[in-house]
């Protein structure tokens, strides 16, 4: 299929294109389906299909202003992201807790996927999915093969039709050819399918966030004179972002600042009006290391629930790689990096990890994190990935 011996020495016009369905590909945050999809795109032809949401649209501003977007980018051409391959939005009717709606959008993302590939002449494509509710068109455009690479719980995310999305998630583990997780939870979660199923734990963009530990990084203006010390978080703020603990320690330690970066995705802030913490909104992904260069630690404060329990932060290896003191609530992954990571089981000992940590830290704890993290880059991660899929895709020729 592709690489033999992780080597990128392949003829391009030898090769199936690769129908890769992610989020949207200029998200807010850069994920894991974002790492992978931008080192398949070096190598093969990739084209990138946007896909809807999980979750039905709330119907304010934000929802309408990406649904009228997704319409219109759904309605034009495929747009280049280089000489071989693009990006390509599906659009569904947003209202699917409706059966007809349901059916109606199976049949229109089938249609125009055939379309899709017959504008641009792809035959047997291999099918790539980040996420499980495109699992209809399994089966129903030729493919060669099909790979379910699974970053999360996905029925436990909210606003979500829970046995809708398990039905999804079981059918595209259980069609695909081989099948990744990025926790060990979601890989017992599939035990059934031991024989396909690898743990792929995220990498990290080490380079990209241990600039950090560069003199040259100048931090950003807008938090350069933030009174120390302060308290650092990236990343998307729903509702499993525990921000009553972040309260509570914010009102333990007023001479703590926190600083929050990223959308806030929740109807209620339970730290409004509270003078230390800041909410800055979020920040393009090339310049978050000159607004975590402010940090003197960093935190990961979840609720517990099922989907963190299955959950395996990015944010975890890039403030590994930046060498910051990190506090974390408890979840399995983290347990991975427990010797490194302080890890708080309640809110009263999520604010003396934080104290203990800004007291203890040392140039010797921040090299030891910094080398955790050091040989997890994407690139490795890739190339891991790259050499399973090729085991089952040289299987599965050779069967037939």
């Amino acid at each position: 299929m592709i690489m033999k011996d992780c080597t990128v020495k392949i003829d391009m016009n030898s090769q199936p294109t690769i129908l890769y369905f992610g989020n949207d590909w200029s998200a807010e945050n850069r994920t894991s389906s974002h790492h992978i999809a931008r080192r398949l795109i070096k190598h093969y032809r990739v084209i990138y299909v946007e896909c809807p949401g999980l979750r039905a649209p709330k119907g304010n501003a934000r929802d309408i202003k990406k649904i009228f977007s997704k319409l219109s980018k759904s309605m034009g051409r495929p747009r280049p992201i280089d000489e071989r391959s693009y990006v390509y939005t599906l659009f569904q009717i947003p209202f699917h807790r409706f059966a007809l709606i349901r059916k109606l959008n199976r049949w229109l993302i089938v249609r125009s996927l055939r379309s899709l590939c017959r504008k641009l002449k792809i035959q047997q494509p291999i099918l790539w999915f980040v996420l499980p509710h495109l699992a209809m068109v399994l089966g129903r455009l030729d493919e060669s093969f099909a790979v379910y690479y699974c970053t999360d719980d996905y029925s436990s995310m909210p606003g979500v039709n829970r046995d809708m999305i398990q039905e999804m998630d079981h059918q595209m583990t259980e069609k695909c050819d081989v099948v990744f997780c990025s926790a060990q939870p979601l890989v017992d979660s599939k035990k059934m399918f031991a024989d396909k199923v690898h743990l792929s734990r995220h990498g990290v963009d080490f380079d990209h966030f241990h600039q950090v530990q560069s003199a040259s990084l100048v931090i950003a203006k807008d938090v350069a004179s933030l009174k120390h010390p302060v308290i650092g978080f990236f990343g998307l703020m729903e509702n499993w972002v525990d921000l009553g603990m972040v309260r509570y320690a914010a009102q333990k330690r007023p001479d703590w600042t926190f600083l929050m970066i990223g959308r806030l995705a929740v109807e209620h802030n339970p730290c409004q009006g509270l003078a230390n913490v800041h909410f800055i909104g979020s920040r393009p992904y090339e310049v978050l290391p000159s607004y975590a260069k402010v940090f003197d630690a960093a935190v990961i404060p979840c609720v517990t629930n099922e989907l963190i329990y299955n959950f395996n932060p990015l944010k975890l290896r890039e403030y590994l790689a930046m060498g910051k003191p990190i506090v974390s609530t408890a979840y399995p992954e983290v347990e991975v990096f427990k010797d490194i990571v302080e890890i708080a089981h309640s809110k009263e000992e999520f604010v003396e990890k934080i104290e203990h940590a800004l007291k203890t830290d040392n140039p010797e704890k921040m090299r030891m994190r910094i080398d955790s993290v050091r040989d997890w880059s994407w690139d490795h991660r890739f190339e891991d990935v790259i050499s399973t899929v090729n085991k089952y895709f040289e299987k599965k020729q050779g069967s037939q």
